[in-house]
């Protein structure tokens, strides 16, 4: 009998709980739809899961936080107590969370107050990512081959010591943001361990709060694309969503958390709201989707024209990285900005086995639609194609 998925409330990327607090504050009474989607082809009908994830979902229902992991919030400079006087009490709602199928689909949607169903986004994709992987091939194989991958991505940071040690003032930094779609709990715990213990000077940090706390290292993250999309339904001109939406980040954080997210209508609709105000409030820039080079050299040539040292800043990159491009993109930046890299996928389920490309994304907040306009092709999720030609006609932005 295997034991439940989830281990712990904790076990969630910090970007969780900084948008959570965030929105409780400023939109307690906010209602939310989420719905998960599966973007490749598994080895089989995800829809087998059904049982195993109802079931999942039920064992995650039943939890609390410990009183060790509130302590551990509560000692995040940027967590405030009454946030954590929330977690306290709180408790998943089943009945805000169902599981069904279509035909070979699995169909999960969590519907809800927007604040008690924000949180089951990543605990559902590794939920689905542990039971799909228990029931594909001979784990120890598996494993076995994992670890030679990661020996070798760890003999390519340590080849590149030399070099990176003449970076200066532009140190490589990265971190594991590999929760979402990890191969398995112990597997991940694993990796960290490694990285953490082999090359301590490059790998940093995790997006995984639970392990941030187990290895006594530092939990990373500030926002993801909900927390802007949800903005597209609280009031504000569409037009102004994004600036409205870091204006709240900047109220609640007041110079913690500084990085932020620039796909959510595109890099170019994103820089013509982030004037200087924003510019010199916010650290710098996360990027998940597009050619990074290029939207490297959109930031950098914006805080130019607003007369900003690129060299003072911060470029996050974030979208399908391996170490090798992470290391391109640092020799390609050095010198002119600071570069670090959130190592997802293949830190955490780079195996034998094809990783699901699975997503569970905002799709209505306060009864209407919701959407991303990526910067990549593939990534744009909306099922309103009124509300989605609405956006890209405001944004002037084209298909993809």
């Amino acid at each position: 009998m295997n034991a439940p998925v989830v281990r712990s409330l904790l076990e969630n990327d910090l970007y969780k709980f900084t948008m959570w607090q965030a929105l409780l504050h400023r939109q307690p009474g906010a209602m939310a739809e989420y719905a998960f989607v599966c973007r490749n082809t598994p080895a089989f009908p995800l829809a087998e899961l059904k049982a195993e994830v109802e079931a999942e979902l039920d064992a995650l229902c039943a939890m609390q936080f410990a009183q060790d992991e509130l302590d551990y919030l509560r000692g995040l400079r940027f967590i405030k107590g009454d946030f954590v006087d929330f977690l306290t009490v709180f408790r998943f709602q089943r009945h805000f969370v169902s599981v069904e199928t279509a035909g070979d689909t699995l169909q999960i949607v969590a519907r809800g107050p927007l604040v008690h169903v924000m949180g089951f986004e990543i605990f559902v994709l590794y939920i689905v990512n542990a039971l799909y992987f228990r029931r594909l091939g001979d784990s120890d194989a598996v494993l076995g081959e994992a670890r030679q991958r990661l020996t070798a991505k760890i003999a390519t940071l340590q080849a590149a010591a030399p070099e990176l040690a003449a970076s200066g003032d532009f140190p490589f930094i990265a971190f594991d943001f590999g929760l979402r779609r990890r191969y398995s709990a112990e597997w991940h715990d694993e990796v960290v361990e490694t990285l953490t213990r082999d090359v301590p000077q490059f790998v940093r940090g995790t997006s995984n709060v639970y392990l941030a706390k187990r290895y006594g290292i530092t939990p990373i993250g500030t926002m993801a694309h909900e927390y802007l999309q949800a903005y597209q339904a609280f009031g504000s001109r569409l037009r102004d969503f994004q600036k409205s939406a870091l204006e709240g980040w900047v109220q609640e954080y007041r110079g913690d958390l500084g990085i932020a997210l620039t796909d959510v209508v595109g890099m170019d609709a994103f820089l013509g709201d982030f004037d200087l105000y924003f510019a010199k409030l916010f650290d710098g820039l996360r990027h998940d989707s597009g050619d990074p080079v290029a939207w490297g050299e959109k930031a950098i040539a914006h805080y130019e024209a607003l007369r900003i040292d690129p060299r003072v800043k911060q470029l996050v990159f974030s979208d399908g990285l391996t170490i090798e491009k992470a290391l391109a993109l640092h020799h390609h930046f050095r010198g002119r900005i600071r570069t670090s890299f959130g190592i997802g996928t293949n830190l955490s389920n780079d195996t034998p086995l094809k990783a699901l490309n699975i997503v569970m994304k905002l799709t209505h907040c306060n009864g209407q639609p919701v959407a991303k306009l990526s910067d990549a092709p593939g990534k744009t999720l909306c099922e309103d194609q009124t509300f989605l030609a609405y956006l890209r006609q405001v944004f002037n932005h084209t298909a993809s």
